[in-house]
């Protein structure tokens, strides 16, 4: 058996070493009353019903959307939406995810407005990242002082504080729970605690859910090294018996199974769509994967955050930087504190594993900066498919947090030396100093690109600023320190006086990345031209088009707050679309609106028809180039502020059409046939040569289109109802303008019908003669699969939960 915490807590046997402060009466109650604070001191506008997003926040361009939409359906029907039909042509909402659909976040929007409900989500993972962070802490060893400076030191560092700027929930998720993972690792290997393994497998099940498979990828590479040296290192001076931490790591790998199995009905979607995602033969290259890695050149903003420019002032290679590298003036003294006197440390083992975390964090993060990202990119499952490497560094965080701990307890046990103290000073000296005469500025410059040069200049004035900031605060923990030394003030009050110095610090700096809005009722108003096109009898789909620069973006042209009006889009903001209708830059995808081809492939007839389009959004007054465009609304000033206009074009696009034939081609033959001018979409379905449907036989010409029309008499999300004004011919087909996936059922005439994929991205129906009405209904298989399996994992998870409970009792009665 391991040793138990209360004795492997070790005073330094020292004369002048104080003993350790005792912890206070209700220490969990006190940190929590302490992380509530902080919190707050970053949230307080949330009060006031206040929307935390910002204009280049994912939340404000698509979040809220995805969000508003699956809990408006769960509440009208009991069920998640499985279909989106308002993005890029219609995508399945489980399996091309949008955002937290399974976390328990969802609840939250079932009680309160969907806007308050992920602001209240934000703030509470935060909350819950230090108080985790400082239970783990208390876990393996730590003092109360210690571990409430770790708990700070994680939560406000800029890695986890900063998530809320470009809206990353799923991120923040994973951040919050890895401390907890680690916690119950540690009770469970060397505490031998039965109940941990249930709780580890539903905390693992909740970062499944989160979701964020990047994050959760490196959350388990993580606590498997950490299971790993907890179950062979000697740790007190205690080892485990070989059988028995061999069992325990068993245990630890069956609640990760568990928990894998909770996100089944997340992921079984989305592993049966991965074939029809932008990324399905994984990123483009090495180059793609490892963009928006850490840049070298902006290590130093970990102490200087200002030093490569913060928001409009960001001259880095990665083109944008909505978060922030600060990890503390204080934190980064008290880390470095860390190594004193690291041979006598009962806990060095400790104190050595995270330090290597952090070393190989740190590389990681780096991306193709250094050699060693080769070997996760060639040997880590699942990393071709992901960009960022930088997100990883979450991990180092923490163990900075845990090195920031430690060094609070030097602090306080007087161990830090006059010397150390000094280095700290003359360092932050020399880079004030550099700061103050252009130094910085002209480092620089020799990294920045030739167009972001002005940047640099820009950013003069805040480096300036930020460097004597910086300064302060270092001056301010130096002579905390000193006075420590000589015996100034006491030891708890060099706690406080840490805690808060540290607060202040990080407050100073990431309260600048906590930006607010007007409630969601506010910033995504209707207008005019919105009821103009939801007043439509017949679906139809609008193609905004920024033409003329706005000064923050506007998410009725760019983003998806079209989709809030439930009004259909050609494009979007996604970024997990089904590719053959749309593929981001440098996704392996020949789609069929053309993002890879560059020209005029969106706005071409075949297009246009194709993609149901009827309407042009955009923030010019005139569209000369598009002389089948007529003005029907505007101007009109939007939500976001801008001054919008509705063009209608001459072609009517309808929803639906029937075809004379049908035929089967490969993609390529397809692709290149609706792209062709001169052939006529409403003369031919051209069906994918896997197509479960009857076709016409050498077809040598095309027969005049049908005289057939079609209107659809019910439409949402995943269902529609269309009729046909005459009977269908022999041979013919129904073109739906909604893109087709493994899923869809057709009726017609009340009796099933064969359906497939046609014209490369859309729904194509093969209709018996006669034929006079359609219903399409969009299911799951796997979402029904994983429904089930995720419901008895579960179960199994509570499960293990009591029955470690029970034997844990009777082993300790």
């Amino acid at each position: 058996m391991a040793q138990p915490r209360e004795k492997s807590r070790q005073v330094l046997d020292s004369a002048n070493t104080p003993a350790a402060l005792p912890a206070p009466r209700f220490a969990f109650g006190w940190a929590s009353l302490v992380y509530a604070l902080c919190t707050l001191s970053l949230a307080y506008p949330a009060l006031a019903g206040r929307f935390l997003v910002s204009p280049h926040s994912d939340q404000y361009i698509a979040g809220y959307a995805f969000r508003e939409f699956a809990a408006s359906t769960l509440r009208a029907t009991g069920h998640f939406p499985l279909w989106n039909p308002y993005l890029f042509g219609g995508m399945p909402f489980v399996a091309a995810m949008h955002g937290d659909i399974f976390y328990p976040t969802f609840l939250l929007r079932m009680v309160m407005p969907t806007d308050v409900a992920m602001t209240w989500g934000f703030i509470i993972h935060i909350f819950l990242s230090g108080l985790f962070t400082f239970g783990f802490l208390r876990a393996i060893g730590y003092t109360f002082y210690g571990s409430l400076i770790g708990g700070i030191a994680y939560m406000m560092s800029g890695q986890i504080a900063s998530y809320v700027s470009p809206g990353h929930d799923g991120k923040l998720f994973v951040s919050a729970l890895f401390p907890l993972a680690l916690w119950l690792l540690y009770r469970g290997i060397r505490g031998g605690k039965n109940w941990t393994w249930g709780a580890f497998a539903l905390i693992i099940g909740l970062c499944v859910l989160s979701p964020h498979p990047q994050l959760l990828q490196y959350t388990l590479l993580a606590c498997g090294s950490y299971a790993l040296f907890l179950a062979f290192a000697t740790l007190e001076g205690v080892s485990l018996p070989r059988a028995l931490a061999i069992r325990r790591l068993a245990a630890a790998l069956g609640s990760v199974v568990v928990g894998l199995a909770i996100g089944a009905v997340q992921y079984l979607p989305v592993r049966e769509y991965v074939s029809w995602s932008p990324r399905a033969g994984g990123l483009a290259d090495y180059q793609t994967a490892t963009s928006y890695a850490w840049n070298p050149e902006e290590l130093l903003n970990v102490y200087l955050p200002q030093f490569s420019g913060m928001f409009d002032n960001y001259w880095g290679r990665n083109g944008i930087h909505l978060h922030s590298d600060y990890v503390g003036v204080v934190v980064l003294v008290l880390a470095g504190a860390a190594f004193i006197g690291l041979r006598s440390d009962p806990r060095r083992k400790h104190i050595v594993f995270w330090s290597a975390a952090l070393i190989v964090s740190l590389l990681w993060s780096l991306g193709s900066s250094t050699p060693f990202y080769h070997i996760p990119y060639a040997i880590v499952p699942g990393t071709k498919y992901f960009r960022a490497p930088a997100t990883i560094f979450f991990v180092g965080t923490l163990a900075i947090a845990l090195l920031a701990c430690v060094g609070a307890e030097r602090f306080l046990e007087r161990r830090v030396s006059s010397k150390y103290l000094l280095g700290w000073l003359v360092a932050g000296g020399i880079i004030a100093f550099l700061a103050s005469v252009g130094g910085l500025t002209s480092i620089a410059e020799s990294f920045v690109d030739e167009r972001l040069f002005d940047r640099v200049l820009a950013n003069r004035s805040a480096l300036f600023l930020g460097a004597w900031r910086s300064f302060f605060f270092l001056a301010l923990a130096v002579g905390l320190g000193f006075a420590t030394l000589r015996g100034k003030i006491s030891g708890r009050a060099v706690a406080w006086s840490l805690a808060a110095l540290m607060v202040i610090d990080l407050w100073t700096i990431e309260r600048l990345y906590w930006m607010f809005s007007p409630p969601a009722k506010v910033i995504y108003a209707s207008d005019p031209i919105v009821e103009m096109l939801k007043s439509e009898a017949q679906p139809i789909r609008v193609l905004p088009l920024q033409l003329a620069q706005s000064a923050e973006p506007d998410p009725f042209l760019t983003g998806d707050a079209l989709m809030i009006h439930r009004i259909r889009n050609v494009l979007g903001y996604h970024g997990n679309q089904l590719g053959r209708y749309h593929a981001a830059p440098g996704e392996l995808t020949n789609d069929l609106t053309g993002t890879n081809t560059g020209g005029d492939r969106l706005v071409s007839p075949n297009v246009l028809a194709l993609t149901n389009t009827k309407y042009f959004l955009t923030n010019i007054a005139e569209l000369p180039f598009f002389p089948n465009a007529t003005l029907v609304k505007g101007a009109v000033r939007n939500a976001s502020g801008d001054t919008v206009y509705l063009y209608r074009l001459s072609a009517e696009n309808p929803y639906s059409w029937v075809t004379p034939v049908a035929v089967k081609a490969p993609d390529e033959q397809v692709l290149a046939t609706v792209l062709n001018p001169r052939f006529d979409v409403r003369r031919a379905a051209l069906f994918d040569t896997s197509a479960n449907v009857a076709v016409s036989k050498d077809v040598q010409t095309l027969p005049p289109p049908l005289v057939i029309g079609t209107s659809v008499s019910h439409y949402e999300a995943g269902r529609v109802m269309i009729d046909l004004n005459a009977p269908a011919p022999q041979g013919s087909s129904l073109m739906v303008s909604e893109n087709y996936y493994p899923g869809w059922k057709a009726t017609v005439d009340g009796k099933t019908a064969r359906i497939g994929r046609a014209d490369y991205s859309l729904i194509g129906v093969e209709l018996p003669q006669g034929a006079r009405s359609v219903e399409l209904i969009f299911t799951s298989p796997a979402y029904e699969r994983g429904k089930v399996i995720t419901w008895v994992a579960i179960a199994v998870g509570v499960l293990m939960l009591g029955a470690g409970i029970w034997r844990d009792r009777r082993r300790f009665a």
